[in-house]
């Protein structure tokens, strides 16, 4: 799976992750560091996000089918 950002989305990440490990691990990260863990998260982690997004939005669909097979039932009138 590749998963692309644009380059401005891809530059505010990495300045948040490089303020996370500021702020978290007192620790400063360069923009390659940052750079690095954004490409690990993306490849290994993302997928797993965007399988779950998948899941949710598919049963959101049949929810809303189900409810609009309900009120179409619901209009029938016996011939």
């Amino acid at each position: 799976m590749n998963i692309s950002l644009q380059k401005k989305e891809k530059e505010e990440i990495i300045e948040r992750i490089k303020e996370f490990f500021h702020e978290e691990c007192s620790e400063e990260i360069g923009e390659l560091a940052a750079g690095n863990f954004l490409d690990f998260i993306t490849q290994e982690i993302g997928p797993y996000f965007y399988n779950q997004g998948v899941h949710d939005a598919k049963l959101m669909v049949e929810l809303k089918i189900f409810s609009l097979e309900d009120d179409l039932l619901s209009l029938e009138r016996p011939i």
